[in-house]
This record gives structure tokens, sequence and C-alpha cells, in this order.
């Protein structure tokens, strides 16, 4: 690591903890020439993902896009943003797990899927909605159908839809 006063590269670390998040190490550094102290962070480096839309079209994942969609799919719903921001973490961790570079977006959106619907009935549903273009009410009562066949309601939950 490059000294920011003098230019050395030469130096120690003196301390060594992790953030917060867990996500990087940061380093307390000294230099050997001029003894400034400075402090680094240590990243994992990511694969650069892209993700290949339904027409084809290449494009850049973007993270952004992706909490962007689920927030709105949890929008007035009692989920706060961290649990949100896990969902995100995961679903792209699962994505760098399987070692491809170029995604699909119906990969992507079947995982988002599978956490929404765990966190929350209804930001599943809507989610839903968009990611398999519903066209009418119909489409909206089979989903709701089928996930309460999967979830296997408690009695203490009441139903999403009644017949």
């Amino acid at each position: 690591m490059r000294c920011p006063k003098c230019g050395s590269l030469e130096d120690k670390v003196i301390d060594s903890r992790l953030s917060k998040d867990g996500g990087s190490i940061r380093r307390r550094r000294e230099c050997l020439g001029c003894e400034t102290r400075y402090t680094t962070y240590e990243q994992l480096e990511r694969i650069e993902l892209r993700a290949i839309k339904r027409d084809g079209r290449h494009e850049p994942f973007d993270r952004h896009k992706l909490l962007g969609s689920i927030t709105k799919a949890c929008e007035k719903r009692p989920i706060g943003l961290d649990e949100m921001e896990e969902a995100v973490e995961d679903i792209i961790q699962g994505l760098e797990a399987a070692q491809e570079r170029e995604v699909p977006t119906r990969v992507i959106g079947a995982r988002v899927m599978e956490k929404l619907h765990v966190l929350d009935p209804v930001a599943y549903v809507r989610y839903a909605s968009v990611y398999r273009q519903f066209q009418e009410i119909g489409d909206f009562i089979d989903e709701i159908q089928s996930f309460e066949k999967r979830a296997g309601r408690t009695p203490a939950q009441p139903e999403l839809f009644k017949a």
C-alpha cells in the first residue's frame, strides 16, 4: 500500500478489524518511511455479473435496480430496509456462487420470488404480477391459490383470497 504522505511502499499493519457489516476488513497502517498512520479497507473482489434480458440484450447487473424492484414490491409492508438489503445480498451471493458471469433475468427473478415468498406474501404476489406479466384478475387468483398451497397456512393466518 502506498503511503498517502510520502508515497513509500514500505508499511506495517498496526491493527485489523472486520467492518460492521462483515464485508470488508479495516486496517490501520503505519508508513515505515515517515511514520504517518493511515487506514485502508480490504474487500473481496466480486466477479462482474451481466444480466441477459428476455429480448436477448446483455447489460451489467445492477444491484440498485434489484433492490429497487424488491423495495417496490415491499412498499407499505412491514419489511425493513435491512431485510430487503439482506435479501439482495443473498441473491447476489447465490448468483456469484453459481460461477456464471452472465445470468438470465428469469433466473434472477426466480430467486427474488423465492426470497419474497419467505419474507411477505403480499410482496411476493406484487412482484409476481410484474415478473410474470399478469394480464387479468384470474392470474392473481391463480398465483394466490398456488402460494397458499405451497406455504401451508396456519390456523392463525387469514386467507388471502376467498373463493
